[in-house]
């Protein structure tokens, strides 16, 4: 299990956006996620149309349970968002968790006990700090793997970046953990001068801890929290959506490249102890030429008495057997480290590879629209979606028409319709909210200003 902090001392660099999308990212690749909700505003919940009256318990009662002796299990006030996607909620009483606590030992430890049981049911755990470095913040990191910084890219976001770094650092130091320290460079707009001049700082500066993703601003972003839905859910076809399946991409790959480094360090680690061994047991060893000069001196009494030969211990006869199966462990331990290594990109090679294979590429080949015979398949992907509404061309604009199929509990939906030959625009309705279609790349614009999807039957 990983987990990820997002901390940023500074409000408005959206920490809790950040949180959410990577989190609902994370989900869509299949990977067991779970947001934990650690500020006392509660946005998460509110992001994901968590009705707050409906809370009756949150991520405080589980903490300060466990301080007690008398763990509430985290099951108990989990919300499940979507599929592989879960969110345990924070309440207004955590502003005074750390008034509560004070004095209590290891007081920092409760969110680690609490994953620590937990850590066999999820892949991934997002954690929504809230914008201060307390006793909250302080359970986050103790309870972390890794650290990302979400920084806005504006001048005051830059000034103050590395005096947080630092304040992470002394923390990590602290609890006396390594843990991996990122920045994400967010609501970036390429559009302003200002905006592209601190990217290229930030870059310049802190280009070894930095992603290469970049989520870029994006009302999208803002529309689907508005909504309380993920911009996956919202909008798939949007920038944001795009951004945050490049950021869990990239994410993800850095998992593989620890594991294949691991790996690597484990077979190494094996071969030098075998060989330090190896090394170690043959110096105890009489070489085979030694062995000869005693066998003529004991053929020779003359010899024998001028240099007083001793009965030759045992070991000396299995000194070539030793050294033989030696060499084999040696060489087999060093196959099998050559052929990780082969089958292992370089570092080099792993940080350069390009995330354009993001989920979108996938889903083509499962979702969009297809002819077949005389009749048009489409299939879409909306997993909170209660109706999904196609219109256009064929139905005269009128939705309540034709209605989607929802055809798989992964939130799959889909229509056959037969139309004849010709070009046809039309447009989704999903859930009241008229948008193109997410896996059609084909689209113009209406007299609304916004785009229509264009399909053309042959």
């Amino acid at each position: 299990m990983r987990t990820i902090a997002v901390i940023n001392q500074k409000g408005g660099c959206g920490k809790t956006t950040v949180s959410i999308n990577m989190a609902s990212a994370l989900a869509i690749k299949g990977h067991r996620t779970l947001l934990i909700d650690m500020d006392s505003q509660s946005h998460c919940a509110v992001g994901l149309a968590v009705p707050e009256e409906q809370i009756e318990q949150s991520i405080y009662d589980i903490l300060v349970s466990h301080s007690r002796g008398e763990p509430i299990r985290l099951s108990e006030i989990m919300w499940k968002i979507s599929e592989n996607f879960e969110l345990a909620p924070a309440s207004i009483d955590l502003a005074a968790f750390e008034q509560q606590m004070a004095g209590l030992v290891d007081s920092e430890l409760c969110l680690k006990k609490v994953l620590d049981s937990v850590k066999r049911n999820y892949d991934y755990v997002i954690i929504d700090c809230p914008p201060s470095v307390g006793l909250l913040t302080f359970n986050a990191i103790r309870a972390s793997s890794d650290i990302v910084v979400p920084v806005e890219t504006g001048y005051f976001s830059l000034h103050g970046l590395s005096k947080q770094l630092s304040t992470l650092n002394v923390l990590c130091d602290q609890c006396g953990q390594d843990i991996n320290v990122m920045v994400l460079a967010s609501m970036y707009d390429i559009r302003t001068k200002m905006g592209r001049e601190i990217l290229s700082e930030l870059r310049k500066h802190f280009s070894e801890r930095m992603f290469k993703s970049v989520i870029n601003f994006n009302t999208k972003l803002k529309e689907a929290a508005s909504l309380g839905q993920p911009v996956s859910e919202y909008d798939p076809a949007s920038k944001g959506y795009k951004d945050f399946q490049m950021f869990a991409e990239e994410l993800v790959s850095t998992d593989a490249q620890s594991q294949r480094v691991q790996a690597v360090e484990a077979l190494q680690s094996k071969l030098d102890a075998i060989s330090a061994s190896a090394d170690e047991l043959l110096s105890s060893v009489e070489p085979l030429d030694r062995e000869i000069k005693v066998e003529d001196a004991k053929s020779a009494p003359v010899i024998a008495d001028e240099i007083k030969v001793e009965p030759a211990p045992p070991i000396i006869v299995k000194a070539p057997v030793v050294e033989k199966a030696v060499a084999e462990e040696k060489s087999a331990i060093a196959d099998i480290a050559k052929e990780v290594v082969a089958e292992a990109p370089a570092v080099e090679d792993i940080k350069d590879e390009p995330v354009a294979k993001t989920i979108d590429d996938k889903l083509a080949n499962f979702y969009g629209v297809r002819q077949i015979d005389d009749a048009v398949m489409f299939v879409s992907l909306y997993p909170r979606a209660e109706s999904v509404q196609i219109a256009g061309d064929f139905n005269n604009w009128q939705p309540g028409k034709l209605q989607m199929e929802k055809i798989s509990g992964k939130g799959a939906w889909q229509i056959k319709l037969p139309l004849g030959k010709g070009k046809y625009r039309y447009r989704l309705v999903v859930d009241g909210q008229w948008q193109q279609d997410p896996y059609n790349e084909v689209t113009e614009m209406n007299p609304f200003g916004e785009c229509n999807s264009i399909l053309e039957v042959h």
